[in-house]
Parts: structure tokens; sequence; C-alpha cells
């Protein structure tokens, strides 16, 4: 038996009650955070959910997250994680496709009505039969009508559930990802990638007496999800919940919670750079900051001089993907960085450069990164042709080209699909201009990413209009907003009269950026 929800029950046994959880106000114990998991595993297992199912969960970086997320594996279900922005239709479609047999769905607010949304999608999808709406205030009453609450689902569960018994090959987590050639695909995580993910972090960045970690990531996302949640419960640390990035705020509870480990994308650390710190304690904020972790895209050079001599901590890189639990690669404390480099390969896990056919490429020449360890996903859930395209003898290929350095140190240098990262967020243009498509007044469109000082990429359309079409720049942008997830619509747009091609009827994506 190997289940991933040991990485709290084993804490919870250990530091009953040491804080867990900092959500706000809210202060958890692990022992509350075990029991209040416990009551979500009984509630599913009293629906016939358990080992082979997949349930849904929609959740800010609120302590209603772990709660739910470990109460899933420990039914012995697998969790599938959805971004908080999703509109309801991509929260249809992610319910369908994972096959989700229960949806958890946090409320959300007036500007991010994600319960409503959330509702929606479910109401949408035949198969999934059970829909559970985390209450900020867990007595509250539904908000929505017919949904029923988590606080009323669980008022007379009991708060022990032992983790059911599974195997380390069955899947724990199905994280979607998406290529540039069809819809999102569902990365099927296992216990065991997850769990040696996990301690993997652990011997990358040591394991303090008690580690603080601010969690600014989304925890729906990978890099967050496993670098700090799981790895923080892992070796009992308190993680400190930012539901949305905000420079002043972070810098205030580094300097409240007394922060020792923080990670983020690129956009955060110049956030922290640029926000205002006026009152604010920089030297206690720098005294308890042990180690400062990166990725999601590349971080200027400047950038990591800057935190250095702010913060007294030198930013570590690395490298890693969905289908890898994320990480596969970093560079590693006690060795000097490389800046503009993500490392070498982690313990347990190998990477090479190869080309179209698999063979390595020779020394010194670009080639399309390789990962194959305890790290690689299992499969894309429900598509064996794709897994097959990507997988051969247990290597994963990354779509992305990368050299390595005499060190052996790799860097990225392009990505080969045509993927965008917008402040550490993936964009994937071919699912949005097959939205774009359905707009009446669209003949064709081509999604690029374009240079942008603080997201690092800005997603823009490069749009012909139907004949005739009377269509704004404007008009175009807010019909994307209501019906894209926030990080991805295109903020600009560009008409012309025509996109250049290749004699195939390929648009020419290179000729428009």
């Amino acid at each position: 038996m190997l289940n991933l929800a040991m990485m709290l029950e084993d804490s919870a046994r250990r530091l009953p009650d040491r804080d867990a959880v900092v959500s706000g106000s809210t202060r958890l114990s692990y022992a509350a955070v075990e029991a209040a998991a416990s009551q979500v595993a009984h509630v599913l297992a009293e629906r016939g959910i358990g080992r082979g199912d997949r349930v849904a969960l929609s959740c800010p970086n609120v302590a209603y997250f772990p709660v739910v997320y470990f109460g899933i594996l420990k039914s012995g279900a697998a969790v599938v994680p959805l971004n908080v922005l999703f509109k309801s239709r991509e929260v249809a479609y992610h319910l369908a496709d994972s096959g989700a047999s229960a949806y958890f769905c946090f409320e959300g607010s007036e500007q991010l009505p994600m319960g409503a949304e959330g509702r929606a999608g479910f109401e949408e999808t035949e198969e999934c039969e059970h829909f559970f709406l985390i209450t900020a205030d867990p007595a509250a009453a539904s908000p929505i009508k017919e949904a029923q609450t988590l606080g009323q689902a669980v008022a007379d569960s009991p708060s022990r559930f032992a983790a059911a018994s599974v195997e380390a090959t069955d899947t724990a987590v199905v994280l979607y990802t998406s290529g540039t050639t069809g819809r999102p695909k569902g990365a099927e995580l296992t216990h065991a990638n997850m769990i040696m993910n996990a301690v993997t972090c652990h011997k990358l960045f040591g394991v303090a007496e008690h580690d603080v970690h601010l969690v600014a990531l989304p925890l729906f996302h990978s890099f967050g999800q496993t670098v700090q949640m799981n790895a923080g419960f892992g070796c009992g640390a308190t993680l400190v919940l930012l539901p949305r990035f905000d420079a002043d705020e972070a810098l205030a509870l580094m300097e409240r919670e007394r922060v020792s480990f923080f990670a983020g994308v690129p956009t955060m650390y110049w956030g922290l750079l640029s926000a205002q710190t006026s009152g604010r304690d920089l030297a206690a904020v720098a005294e308890n900051l042990r180690m400062a972790v990166s990725g999601g895209a590349a971080l200027p050079v400047e950038i990591i001089r800057q935190v250095e001599e702010v913060f007294d901590v030198q930013i570590r890189e690395g490298y890693g993907l969905s289908e890898t639990s994320p990480v596969a690669s970093f560079n590693h404390p006690g060795r000097k960085p490389g800046p503009g480099t993500v490392g070498e390969p982690v313990w347990g896990v190998e990477m090479k450069l190869v080309d179209d056919e698999w063979n390595e490429v020779p020394e010194g020449e670009a080639g399309e990164i390789a990962v194959r360890g305890h790290n690689v996903m299992k499969g894309y859930l429900g598509r064996p042709e794709a897994t097959a395209e990507v997988l051969r003898e247990g290597w994963f290929r990354t779509g992305d080209i990368g050299r390595r350095d005499e060190e052996g140190r790799y860097m990225i240098v392009d990505r080969a699909k045509d993927m965008i990262v917008r402040g550490g967020f993936n964009v994937y243009p071919r699912e949005l201009e097959e939205v774009m498509m359905t707009h009446p007044a669209v003949s064709l469109v081509a999604v690029i990413g374009v240079p942008h000082q603080r997201h690092g990429e800005e997603v823009k359309a490069v749009v012909v209009r139907e004949s005739g079409a009377d269509l704004s720049e404007d008009a175009l942008v807010d019909w994307c907003r209501e019906t894209m997830a926030g990080y991805k619509y295109p903020r600009l747009v560009e008409f012309r009269d025509s996109l250049p091609m290749t004699a195939t009827g390929k648009v020419l994506k290179r000729e428009l950026r």
C-alpha cells in the first residue's frame, strides 16, 4: 500500500498540535486537517466512491483545498484539481472527460462566481452524480438552490478514517494539460509519482526543524501542489495560504509569519521587488527566508541579482511539467547555480536531448528534452494514442527544446510547440482558436504570444473577420473574457485581411510574431 494521504497522516501523528494551515484568520493544526479530511472521506465512501473513481475539486488557496484534496485521497479515489478561473463550459468538459463521480466546488465571490459556474458545468454533465458546494462559512446555508454544502454533508461524519489501501501504481491525481493539437488532456499521476516527487523536494531543499511556506502558487497547479503542499505536509511544515498573489500582502505575511520558504514564478519575484515597502521590516523577512524557488518561465538574471541583494537569498530555478509530477531538474543547493539554466536532473531522474526519431543528438546540439524516472506519468487518461506519441520505453518527450552545458546543466532555448506562458500559466493557442472560431464574426484566427514586461508573454489574437462583419477589438476581447478563463483570454486583438500560410494551409505563426 502507498497512499499519498500518508503525507498528512504521518505528520498528524507526529505533530498533531502544530499549525498545518494558516488561511486568513483561520489556523488549523495537523490534527484538525486530518479530522476534517477524514470526514470528507466518509462522505465519499457513504456514496460508494473509492478506489478507481475520480473526484474533481475547484478551490482557491484556502484551508478547504488541502482538507478536501487529502479527503479524496483517503477515500482511495483520485483528485482532479480544476483551475478556479474556469467557466461553466470548461468545467463541464473536464468533469465529462475525467469521468468524475463527484465534484467539490468553492462558492467564490461576486467577482469570481466559482460556485455558480461550477454548478452550471455540473448540470451539463450527466456522468457526474454528486455536487458539494464549499461555503466560506461551513455553517452557512447554500446560496445555490438544491446544492448541498460541504458543511451539511459532513455534519454527522466521524473524524477518523484510515487511508484506503491502494497500489503505488494507482492514479492519485489527474492534472489537466493541453497540447497545441487538441483539447486538454488529463495526465495520470500515480501515488508513487507524487510521493517520490515530494520526497525529492525534501532532498533538494533540505528539511528545517519547522519550515513555514508562503503558498502563493495556485494549489490546483502541479508546482504549488507538489513542491509546497505535499512536500510541506510530508515534513510537518506550516503552509500560509494566499488565495491571490498580491506583493504587498505577501511581504506582510512573510514578515508576520516568519516565512522561511517561498516558491513563485518570475512575475511574483518581480512583484516583490516592486512592492511598497515603507514600514516593512525587510531585514526580518530576509533573516527568516532560507529558500526561494522559481519555475514556470525563465527568470531574468537581473531579478536573481536584485532578490539576492534585497532578501539575502539565492533563487534556485528548476524545470518540470504536469506530466513529470512536476519536478524534473533543478539547480541544486550546494552547487553554484547557472543563471539561465534549469539545472541538472533531480535524484532518480534521467534527461536527454533527442531528435524527431527519438535518437539522442550529438553533444553540444539542441534537441527536444526527454525525461525518464519515478516522476513520469503513466499516461493521458483515456488517450492511448496521445500517450504513445510522447512515451517510449519510459521516456517522456516534453516538447521543449534545450541544450546542455559542459557541467551537465540544461537550459530551455525554445518550445517545440506554440504554448504561451503568461504569468506562469500555460496558455494553449489551439484551444483558444477553437473557441474563437465559434464567434459568428470570426472567419479565421491565430493566437500567439507577444513579449510583456510583467507577464513574460501576453496573449494576442490575429483575426480575419467574416465578410461584412462589424466587430471591434474591444467587443471581441469582451466576448473572450466571458467565455474563457481569466488567465488565458486574449487581451490584444489585431484584424487582418489574411494570414500568412504555407503551401499546405498551415498558418505561419513565426511570421506573425
